[in-house]
């Protein structure tokens, strides 16, 4: 794959959390710096799509939404419209677990005919660890102003591959949304 830009999704109201869930802290930093240092070994092409000063301490460029209050698929066309590669690595802020391996693993297997790929599970997809291509911008656009913000609904109606990990590896994806999902996060590791 040529080269590629990794986003962080670091927007969202956070209600259950009822703090900025990329700063939230898990063994002792801030879920944006795991996520980070498990980006590093692949590439330093990451920008946070933000619009709160709170995440200024990082050396990355940040990027309001352009549309505001579109949900993960607005951060996602905010990454793609700001984009200067074809592919981009697009991930969300709240998920402190997740391995060089695991986006190296995407990315190797990621084949250029899928404009989106994903992981998946038998239970469960995760929609907001993926490659997405440039090339589905108007089509992002089209949905937001339909008000479809369903990303089930976009990946369905786009060419896609499937990357299917074991039940187990869930975990290591897993977006951590609350105070009760972070208290049973530290107990399973602990």
């Amino acid at each position: 794959m040529e080269t590629l830009t990794v986003f962080i999704l670091c927007g969202g109201k956070s209600s259950r959390m009822q703090s900025e869930k990329g700063l939230v802290l898990f063994q002792e930093k801030p879920f944006i710096e795991h996520i980070i240092q498990a980006i590093l070994p692949i590439t330093d092409q990451i920008k946070l799509i933000t619009a709160t000063k709170e995440y200024d301490y990082l050396p990355y460029q940040k990027i309001p939404d352009s549309i505001a209050d579109k949900g993960p698929l607005g951060g996602i066309y905010t990454a793609l419209l700001h984009s200067e590669t074809d592919f981009n690595l697009i991930l969300s802020c709240d998920i402190p677990l997740i391995s060089t391996e695991l986006l190296a693993e995407l990315i190797s297997k990621h084949t250029e005919e899928a404009l989106i790929t994903v992981f998946a599970s038998e239970s469960r997809l995760h929609p907001l660890i993926g490659i997405y291509s440039k090339k589905i911008l108007p089509v992002i656009k089209s949905a937001i102003d339909k008000d479809d913000l369903k990303m089930m609904n976009l990946i369905a109606n786009m060419p896609h591959q499937i990357i299917n990990i074991d039940e187990s590896e869930n975990f290591h994806l897993t977006n951590i949304n609350s105070a009760d999902e972070l208290n049973d996060l530290n107990i399973n590791l602990s």
